[in-house]
């Protein structure tokens, strides 16, 4: 039964950021004073190879993918994203757009050596950004 309803949960998500795609849904306001960061690790931090990305969030909650509830969103990890994901429209799932779309406040990242970016953005239950915009200051981390 569990496998059921996660499989329907993923599959509505799909086809609501499908929709989105297609019908340009309208972009959800975000609470005043919403504010997205990074825990942990701190800005300009050396950190290893795989390492754990804590998630902050004030003046909202968090609700996974397809769940629409006022006040609420999930998390973007932007991995070395130079432009924020274009206002209105579905955040890209790729290497570099990591979707925490069932409620995630934490995880694991594997980087390879070198110094990257990190920056979290909020998004409402069809994967679009808020209007204005919840998202962290961008850190640097240094993987050895």
């Amino acid at each position: 039964m569990k496998r059921i309803l996660f499989a329907l949960a993923l599959a509505s998500t799909a086809a609501a950021a499908i929709a989105a795609d297609a019908r340009g849904l309208p972009v959800t306001k975000s609470p005043a004073g919403a504010e997205v960061y990074i825990i942990s690790p701190k800005d300009g931090a050396t950190v290893g190879q795989e390492f754990t990305v804590t998630f902050g969030l004030k003046g909202m909650g968090v609700a996974p993918a397809g769940v629409k509830k006022d006040g609420t969103g999930h998390h973007h990890l932007l991995v070395d994203v130079k432009d924020l994901p274009a206002a209105g429209q579905v955040i890209p799932k790729d290497e570099n757009h990591l979707h925490f779309g069932n409620g995630q406040t934490e995880t694991t990242v594997k980087l390879k050596p070198g110094t990257h970016t990190l920056q979290l953005e909020l998004a409402d239950e069809n994967h679009i950004p808020f209007d204005p915009a919840v998202v962290s200051k961008k850190i640097t981390v240094h993987v050895k």
